[in-house]
Parts: structure tokens; C-alpha cells; sequence
């Protein structure tokens, strides 16, 4: 079992420890349920899937990274595939506090990143910020996202969002966690390409800002994420913020980034560049390299 979750396994109920263990014991554990661990999770300790969801979130917030605010949130998203991706919110020390990230944020991103195409519900363990709330609008889920809290119903995402402001308003359709492709040309080697695969899959339908980050660990592995915007702009999630809650989800430590490619689009009408080097060499890293994007 991964350090991090010791202390919260110890408080959660007996049939859920027991049901449980063998989970977080196996090695190759990322922070993800399959359907099938999910079921017996459920058939274990009687729990319907809100109830565990809810009782599974502690496990989730202690993915948190928060050396300013020391307040962890943890999220669970559930995927219409049957796949529960957890969360939590991460910070960084020497980085501006617009570099962060909420746990919503980050189980979102895990479900899109890991091939989910879309969500049935989110659990989160504190009413999600209006931050979170507009980045939610954005999903294909959309409105219809079921929001689950602690000594909550759950709700819907337009019980928490009322007269949203949304894609459609922009005259956007095809929106976050829909199959899109830009197709870049592939170059370079490992790292350089699943940065360049990552720009392809991102989300950038009011820029064309289309980028994408990858980060290679000091044992090898590698980390890639995805630009996400926002009809509202301010929600947007940054190609390397999302590579970090990758990399932190599956058990990395952001301390341990030796190299980092940022690749984005030549006809991108905002830059990643300057936040890009700025964050990273707030966490030690000051290997970046930079690939101009061009369409096959």
C-alpha cells in the first residue's frame, strides 16, 4: 500500500478495509476502480455506489499535495464506463496560487486523461467551489453531472449552477471529454511524442491554443497531460497541471521531474511557455524543451 493512504485506510469501517486491501496492496494500484472492483467493493459492505463513493473519499484526499493551504479535498469521478477515478487538490510551493489545482479538477482530468468519455457523477468531499463548478459545465456531461456531498441528496450540476453560462452560449458543441483528434506530426523521441499526442487530444475550442505537456521522472517514467479550456476562461487547466495530477494520481512525486516538452500549436493565440518554465522550476526542474506544432 502506498504510504499516503495508511492513515486514512486505518478509519475507514472493517468490511471496507477488508474488501480493500488487496486493492491498494497491488502495485500497479493508480488511483483508479474498475467496474469490477467497484461490484465487489459494493457486494462487500452492503454500500450502494453514492454510499461508497462517499466512504471511499478520504482515501482520495489523501492524494492531496498541499504544503500552502495544508487543506485536502478529495474527489471521486464516475464514469459512464463503470470506472471511478479519485482526485484531490494540489498545490505548489514557489508557484503562484493561480497554478493550482481543485480536486474536482484533478478526477476530472484523471477520467479524460486515462480514456473515459464521459461522466455519471462526481463525489466530492466539500461543496465544490464556483471555480469548479463552471469547470464542470464544461464536460459533455454537462448539467445533468450528478454532484454527490457529505449529508447531502445528491443533486444535480444545474442545482449548483443556475442560469449557467456555457459552450453553447459560445456556439462550441463538441466539448471536454468528446473524441477529438488535431492530428499533429508525430517527432522526436519518447517524451517529445506523447507531448505532441497529448496537444493532439486537448481541449482548445476558443484559442486553437491546442498544447500539450510531458514529464519524465527521474526513474524513467513518463507523464503526459492535456490543455483544457474553459467557456469562461478563468476555469482553464494548463497542459502541465494536468500532467501533474497524472503523475501524482499514479504514485510519482513531483520532486523527481528531471525533463520536461511542452508542445503547442504554431497558430496558438495564447502561450503555456513562460507558466510552463515558471512552475516547473518552482518544483526543480529547469529541463524544458519546446516543440511548434504544425497539423499532418
Amino acid at each position: 500500500m502506498h504510504p499516503r493512504f495508511t492513515t486514512a485506510f486505518a478509519t475507514l469501517d472493517t468490511p471496507l478495509q477488508q474488501a480493500l486491501k488487496p486493492v491498494l496492496d497491488d502495485p500497479h494500484f493508480t488511483a483508479l476502480l474498475q467496474p469490477e472492483t467497484v461490484h465487489h467493493l459494493m457486494t462487500a459492505t452492503g454500500l450502494d455506489e453514492n454510499a461508497l463513493a462517499l466512504a471511499l473519499l478520504p482515501l482520495a484526499a489523501s492524494c492531496a499535495v498541499t504544503p500552502l493551504s495544508h487543506f485536502n479535498v478529495g474527489a471521486i469521478a464516475r464514469g459512464v464506463s463503470g470506472c471511478w477515478y479519485f482526485g484531490a487538490n494540489m498545490e505548489f510551493s514557489g508557484a503562484t496560487m493561480q497554478q493550482t489545482v481543485h480536486a474536482e479538477q484533478s478526477a476530472i482530468t484523471h477520467a479524460w486523461l486515462s480514456g473515459e468519455e464521459k461522466l455519471a457523477a462526481i463525489t466530492v468531499n466539500y461543496s465544490p467551489c464556483g471555480h469548479c463548478r463552471q469547470f464542470m459545465n464544461e464536460l459533455n456531461s454537462g448539467l445533468s453531472l450528478t454532484v454527490c456531498l457529505p449529508d447531502q441528496p445528491p443533486r444535480a450540476l444545474a442545482d449548483y449552477l443556475p442560469a449557467a453560462f456555457g459552450p453553447a452560449d459560445l456556439n462550441i458543441h463538441s466539448v471536454l471529454m468528446d473524441v477529438s483528434d488535431q492530428q499533429f506530426i508525430p517527432q522526436g523521441d519518447a517524451l517529445t511524442q506523447a507531448a505532441i499526442h497529448a496537444a493532439s487530444l486537448s481541449y482548445a475550442p476558443y484559442s486553437d491554443a491546442f498544447s500539450g505537456v510531458a514529464l519524465q521522472t527521474r526513474d524513467g517514467a513518463i507523464y503526459a497531460g492535456r490543455y483544457a479550456e474553459n467557456a469562461a476562461y478563468n476555469p482553464t487547466l494548463p497542459p502541465l497541471q494536468s500532467a501533474l495530477i497524472l503523475l501524482n494520481l499514479k504514485g510519482g512525486d513531483c520532486a523527481e521531474i528531471q525533463r520536461a516538452v511542452l508542445a503547442e500549436s504554431e497558430e496558438a493565440t495564447l502561450l503555456q511557455r513562460s507558466a510552463t518554465q515558471t512552475t516547473l522550476a518552482a518544483l526543480g526542474c529547469h529541463n524544458l524543451d519546446y516543440v511548434c506544432l504544425t497539423r499532418s
